[in-house]
């Protein structure tokens, strides 16, 4: 394989980059430590993260090493970018939970073996650190003026910024530092979001090691239009099939906008760029055959080769007349406890297609829920083993959002 930074750049990858052709060089001639961080502020990474992980991939395949952080210890504080309040305060023990399922979804993407990958959290070294010996050593080189410039700071200057996150760019700026000392690492990547965080980190290794540092970012997760990308109207689609079935995480790439197609498959298959630009050049219907590539490579990717197979075949039973809808999502409920009527709204939580009764209203009435094929309108709908149909009862929410309630 060529530089990875051509295939960074190929597939799109890139953003930004605080130094360009000497880090081309870099890659082109040495083994190249890099790395990048995830907060475990929830219990599944989701699919805004597989830019950075793609990104990390790559660079594996072409001979480097990535570094995957945890960060256990940022996660104690919690990153400001992107929110305009402040994110809940964890427990460790929902911090610990978290980090265990991140490394699992890591696992999928990198090799971790032996002198190959490494996985390392951030909570080894700033959970230990003394605070006035890290202000001594750190806060001279960071300037405050600075920080505040960040977009992250600015715009959440009105609102109010607490002492606790204004410290979130100074700890992840030690991360790059203690990494550069213990592994030799010379890149930070992350999502454009973090360019602030990165800048922060590359001036303090040049600074304090007198070493060349690089930051690189990732564009974040937006359709060719320019719309923040990465949610249904299910929620969030996490990278955890607890969180979003396979079936829904197919259908989430499936029905992409056929302008992104092109861009997507670049970006999150490994497939040969003379592919991608073949499918990326299909029109009119002929395009759905690259949406359903890009659903299953990226399914495959995710939840294994099975899952991915499975998705594809319930998708083609449900909207081809063809293949197996048992890989649908569904929820099996007893006989019994239907005879008796469950409401519609209560039907809609336990399945999951509402996450309160309230949401289950805002759907009805937005005439966004149906029924084996027909609109619900009456909220007070019970729901028995009668409308079940060969045992199932098919519930939808808006276009795609298909339940199966399965009479056991």
């Amino acid at each position: 394989m060529g530089n990875v930074y051509d295939v960074w750049h190929e597939r799109g990858l890139i953003q930004q980059i605080t130094h360009e052709e000497p880090l081309r060089q870099l890659l082109a001639t040495e083994v190249v430590t890099a790395y990048v961080g995830y907060d475990a502020t929830a219990d599944s990474l989701h699919v805004g993260h597989l830019v950075t992980i793609m990104a990390l991939a790559h660079l594996q395949r072409a001979g480097h090493r990535p570094i995957a952080v945890v960060g256990g210890g940022t996660s104690m504080v919690g990153d400001p970018s992107g929110k305009t309040e402040m994110r809940p305060m964890l427990t460790p023990e929902e911090i610990e939970a978290n980090k265990r399922v991140i490394r699992s979804q890591l696992g999928r993407f990198l090799d971790f073996g032996e002198g190959r990958a490494m996985m390392v959290d951030n909570a080894e070294w700033l959970l230990r650190l003394n605070y006035v010996e890290f202000l001594r050593e750190v806060g001279p080189h960071l300037s405050v003026n600075r920080m505040l410039t960040a977009e992250a700071y600015r715009s959440r200057w009105e609102r109010g910024l607490t002492f606790l996150e204004f410290n979130y760019m100074p700890m992840q700026a030690y991360d790059f530092l203690t990494l550069n000392r213990r592994f030799g690492c010379r890149l930070q990547m992350g999502g454009d979001d973090q360019w602030s965080n990165i800048l922060a980190g590359v001036d303090l290794v040049r600074r304090l090691e007198r070493q060349e540092a690089y930051g690189l970012t990732t564009p974040l997760l937006a359709t060719a239009s320019g719309k923040k990308m990465g949610k249904t109207e299910a929620g969030a689609v996490w990278l955890s099939a607890e969180k979003t079935s396979p079936f829904e995480f197919y259908q989430f790439w499936r029905n992409i906008e056929d302008a992104d197609v092109g861009r997507f498959l670049a970006i999150f298959t490994f497939l040969p760029m003379d592919e991608v630009r073949r499918l990326g050049g299909l029109r009119d219907r002929k395009i759905n055959q690259a949406k359903e590539i890009l659903a299953h490579e990226v399914t495959r990717l995710v939840h294994g080769a099975e899952e991915a197979d499975r998705a594809r075949s319930a998708a083609q039973a449900l909207f081809g007349g063809q293949g197996d809808a048992g890989a649908v999502p569904s929820t099996e409920l007893p006989h019994q406890e239907l005879s008796a009527g469950v409401t519609v709204l209560e039907l809609m939580v336990r399945t999951g297609l509402a996450a309160s009764k309230s949401e289950a209203r805002r759907t009805i009435q937005q005439g966004g829920l149906y029924l084996n094929g027909e609109r619900v309108d009456d909220m007070q709908l019970e729901v028995t083993a009668d409308h079940a149909r060969d045992g199932i009862i098919e519930l939808r929410k808006g276009k795609k959002g298909y339940h199966h309630v399965r009479v056991c």
